[in-house]
């Protein structure tokens, strides 16, 4: 069939839930709760972190930037997806799709470059205790930031650009619930290799090389933790960094899982179940480890809580 008497897609149709009618409300509460404590949580870490002058670090710095990235990252996605549960039929339009897979990828992406940034903090930290104030002054930090975004952008956009020119004039089912990268290329009615080569080594980028950054770094950091005399002294350095850890192992772990494996291993319902994981567990896996295992972050909350307390009963 020429390509003249090809529809054209100007919408898709998001099928991602529709496997699951009868779930689709108590999956709408259970994500909205999630949803909220997203939002309360990641507000609570930034506003913490700017009002408490004990937090004025690089570390929390880094923080602080990686929950503000966390909070549009689900903006992106979330408030669409709960309203997409309550819909009959829920569309995006081909300009809406285009913009959601840019955006949603420039902060996943920069979420990325952040942790591995991170891992960077507490390798100078503990490995280079005395160089630390000057490797890691306040205009490098805001250099390092400003270079997560803008690398982080710069992919997305040349991944949207590879994707949204790709000929789209058949179905227009999207067999997920946002705009993702193979979803996407399952639907295009042809394929451009050199495109396809340029996203998988983007992914590699973005995924693979952060990921060994962040192993060589702790890998150095164990180096000098074990060449700590006192058990106490290894405790410490190691807690400042158990937080960072698990919360890497998790983004990383469904970040390549979702785009770095063969397209033809591509399966609805455990890219659904992964993407869930990565949408909502991951964001909120942030607040909640750096609480409760950051003692620094939980004695700022008491402080702040406190003084709340006070002037209510003023």
């Amino acid at each position: 069939m020429g390509r003249e008497n090809q529809s054209v897609v100007t919408e898709f149709i998001f099928i991602g839930f529709s496997t699951f009618p009868d779930l689709q409300v108590p999956l709408f509460v259970v994500f909205s709760f999630m949803y909220l404590a997203i939002l309360a949580g990641n507000i609570t870490i930034v506003t913490t972190i700017k009002r408490d002058s004990s937090l004025h670090i690089p570390m929390y710095f880094f923080l602080a930037i990686l929950s503000s990235s966390e909070i549009c990252y689900t903006l992106i996605i979330i408030p669409n997806m709960l309203v997409n549960l309550l819909r009959e039929k829920a569309t995006i339009s081909f300009i809406g799709c285009a913009t959601q897979m840019c955006l949603f990828l420039g902060f996943a992406c920069t979420n990325c470059i952040l942790l591995t940034v991170m891992g960077y903090d507490r390798y100078v930290s503990i490995c280079k205790p005395l160089h630390y104030p000057v490797l890691m002054n306040q205009s490098f930090c805001i250099k390092l930031v400003v270079f997560s975004a803008t690398t982080g952008f710069l992919f997305s956009t040349v991944e949207t650009y590879f994707i949204f020119t790709l000929p789209f004039c058949g179905p227009n089912k999207i067999h997920h619930f946002f705009c993702d990268l193979a979803p996407l290329l399952e639907l295009a009615c042809g394929r451009n290799y050199i495109g396809e080569v340029v996203i998988f080594v983007i992914c590699f980028l973005v995924v693979v090389f952060p990921f060994l950054l962040i192993l060589l770094s702790y890998l150095l950091i164990l180096n000098t933790i074990l060449k700590i005399p006192t058990a106490e002294g290894k405790r410490k350095a190691f807690s400042t960094c158990a937080s960072h850890l698990i919360v890497v192992v998790v983004h990383f772990g469904c970040a390549s899982i979702i785009y770095l494996r063969p397209q033809s291993r591509y399966t609805l319902n455990e890219d659904t179940l992964i993407s869930v994981t990565y949408t909502l567990v991951t964001p909120l896996l942030n607040p909640v480890v750096y609480t409760l295992r950051n003692k620094d972050v939980q004695e700022a909350l008491k402080k702040s809580l406190g003084g709340i307390t006070c002037i209510q009963k003023t």
